[in-house]
């Protein structure tokens, strides 16, 4: 890194959908200006000089799911600050949050730029489940792979790794590693005021996640458990260049500094040449860890992308924390909660937390800062004061991660 950078006062929204108490799909609900606005404003209020340079916003689908394109042109009406500035729109699937911070990143380090504002949502409960399936199918290559695919897209694709993991290293193996990590999602999302499952009051969670799939239903290799809910939900954070966070009046303890990161993509026309693997997340968090110059052992924490209990899995052996194979018994024998020695997903994640897919990536360092500068509802040990977050687009395609350090 040329210089330092900083993120600070991060914000998320409720994340609302199917679980939250308050959430009733027949009648009127918040729309996105009201979560851009309070996203901004729970920002803002944490900056004594609130100015920026530049401002990005991540979304993947709304001109499908709430017909509203140009949306850069929002930011202005939500900081004041960026009115006649740059600003962007980034979109790469549910990975556009992860793109956005390194759109800032790299803003800042070219110079162009002392403070980035950068905030993400979607609005998906505007449509049933099975025409949401279709619009977020555009992840994909939606011409080679749509019409050969499930109705239920996303959900085949990553069933269609989980059978092969099945076949692999044994279905019972990974049903409780699976089963674990919905578990520990929802016990995580309860600590965690904002989180779609934090109203979820179930206590027979690892045998709900044991549930056997049934294709006739839904899809092969997963239940319902095994998914990410469908969400509403906005965050925002600050990023900053040394001098920007002195011009903010924004204290270092207050702030995480980022000291490795990397944007990497996959070929979207090609299928995976091994579906029990992330080969382009392995390569992204290589070559961040890489730049920060620290192992993966070094973390206090982490936030992957686990749009199902299987891509969890693969993320944690995809970043070298376990052998080939070896996650699902990692997860089932407790190592990935909160008290272990690195906690994963102490938000809930996407399974607990929820995925409103163009908010994603800024949650996941929003909850890294609040982690770091010991704010998070569910503290973990911070011994190193170091944490990252994995960004993830499609099936694999579009990385980003990111390492902060208190």
């Amino acid at each position: 890194m040329s210089k330092k950078i900083y993120a600070a006062a991060g914000f998320n929204t409720e994340f609302m959908g199917p679980g939250r108490k308050e959430f009733n799909p027949k009648a009127k609900m918040p729309d996105f200006e009201y979560y851009l606005k309070k996203a901004a404003d729970g920002c803002l209020k944490q900056i004594p000089k609130p100015h920026f340079d530049e401002g990005i916003i991540s979304n993947f689908m709304a001109p499908r799911f709430i017909k509203q394109g140009n949306l850069a042109g929002f930011l202005p009406s939500v900081v004041p600050s960026l009115l006649h500035k740059p600003c962007f729109r980034s979109e790469g699937a549910c990975g556009s949050g992860g793109l956005a911070l390194t759109m800032g990143i790299r803003s800042i380090l070219s110079g162009m730029a002392d403070s980035v504002f950068v905030t993400g949502f979607e609005i998906q409960n505007t449509v049933k489940a099975l025409y949401g399936a279709d619009i977020l199918a555009g992840a994909a290559y939606h011409k080679g792979e749509r019409k050969d695919g499930h109705a239920f897209f996303f959900p085949g694709i990553f069933s269609n790794r989980a059978g092969a993991c099945y076949e692999k290293f044994g279905y019972e193996t990974m049903r409780r590693g699976m089963a674990r990590w919905y578990e520990n999602a929802v016990l995580n999302a309860r600590k965690c005021s904002n989180a779609q499952e934090n109203h979820n009051s179930k206590d027979n969670l690892f045998e709900l996640g044991m549930t056997k799939p049934n294709g006739s239903r839904f899809v092969d290799h997963l239940n319902l458990f095994d998914c990410s809910k469908v969400s509403d939900g906005a965050s925002a954070v600050a990023l900053f260049s040394e001098e920007g966070l002195k011009k903010a009046g924004v204290k270092k303890e207050d702030a995480v500094e980022i000291i490795g990161f990397n944007s990497c993509e996959g070929d979207i026309t090609k299928a995976p040449k091994k579906l029990s693997s992330l080969k382009t997340t392995k390569e992204s968090a290589k070559a961040s860890l890489a730049m920060a110059k620290i192992k993966v052992q070094d973390l206090d924490l982490l936030e992957v992308h686990d749009c199902f209990s299987i891509t969890g899995l693969l993320a944690l052996e995809a970043l070298d924390i376990t052998k080939k194979g070896k996650a699902a018994d990692f997860v089932y024998e407790g190592k990935t909660k909160v008290s272990a020695q690195l906690p994963v997903n102490p938000s809930g994640g996407l399974c607990g937390f929820g995925h409103p897919t163009g908010a994603t990536g800024v949650r996941q360092i929003v909850d890294l800062i609040d982690q770091l500068t010991h704010k998070a509802e569910n503290q973990v040990k911070i011994k190193n004061g170091l944490g990252m977050m994995v960004s993830m687009g499609g099936n694999d395609k579009t990385l980003s991660t990111l390492i902060v350090k208190k």
